[in-house]
């Protein structure tokens, strides 16, 4: 099903830089309000979203109905919940937390079938057309799912030079709150020891050939880092945005009381 959105998400990273959101809401209507807004793609987010397995099918059968590209935030490094995402339809899974080449690797593993990794295997899923998909087809497709980890905490900065040798990686993601609670200033995102600690990670990434990945909430934020050479920009969140618009409308309402 994510065949052609992937590799028209791949070429896009070669040519240019790429933005999405998370996705709290659980709502599929606001997956595909952000397709037809021409999102590149969606981070439906696992991690601190309420939301379900069975219940998060939908919001992906909502991305490709709107064909924008599926990415599933799981909860942690855990194979079970990233064969899981994967198997109802996810185009990639994001995975939090990464602090070593050890769990890059265990990432990786978890997320491809044999020879790159070992994904358990199961071909009666929403993936594979629930078992009509050929079975050649749909493992061979299934391993062109992107894989992205996100840096959060000072121990990953201390390992980013054996995190960036690990193979089978598409995307670093820098998440600069965590990031920002690991260096004894929670929620100062853009405080000059933060910013510096970004830069280091898109410097050596980019050294490497990796692509960046990271959040903005400002338009200020997003284009200081689209400047540094991030390619993967996740600006804000649905129900964010929802709010400020809505606190924009309230705002000019009373101007016009």
């Amino acid at each position: 099903m994510n065949e052609q959105l992937i590799k028209q998400f791949k070429e896009k990273l070669q040519q240019r830089i790429v933005l999405g959101s998370f996705m709290k809401s659980c709502d599929p209507a606001f997956i595909e309000v952000a397709g037809y807004a021409h999102l590149d793609f969606v981070i439906l987010d696992m991690e601190h979203g309420p939301i379900s397995f069975e219940s998060m099918q939908n919001c992906v059968r909502a991305a490709q109905v709107a064909e924008i590209l599926p990415i599933i935030r799981v909860k942690a490094l855990n194979e079970h919940e990233i064969s899981k995402a994967l198997d109802i339809g996810a185009a990639g899974v994001e995975i939090p937390q990464i602090t070593d080449a050890k769990e890059a690797e265990d990432a990786v593993k978890a997320a491809r079938f044999y020879p790159s990794g070992e994904r358990g295997v199961c071909r009666f899923v929403r993936a594979a057309n629930y078992s009509s998909s050929p079975k050649g087809t749909y493992f061979k497709n299934a391993n062109q799912a992107l894989i992205i980890i996100q840096l959060e905490g000072s121990e990953a900065l201390d390992n980013i030079d054996k995190i960036l040798e690990v193979k089978g990686i598409d995307i670093i993601f820098i998440g600069p709150y965590d990031l920002s609670q690991s260096l004894g200033l929670p929620g100062e995102t853009t405080h000059p020891k933060v910013v510096a600690q970004m830069q280091e990670i898109v410097k050596k990434a980019k050294g490497k050939d990796i692509l960046v990945g990271t959040f903005t909430d400002s338009p200020e934020t997003m284009k200081f880092w689209m400047d540094a050479g991030v390619k993967y920009i996740a600006h804000s969140v649905d129900v964010g945005i929802f709010y400020e618009a809505l606190a924009g409308l309230v705002e000019q309402f009373r101007i016009f009381l």
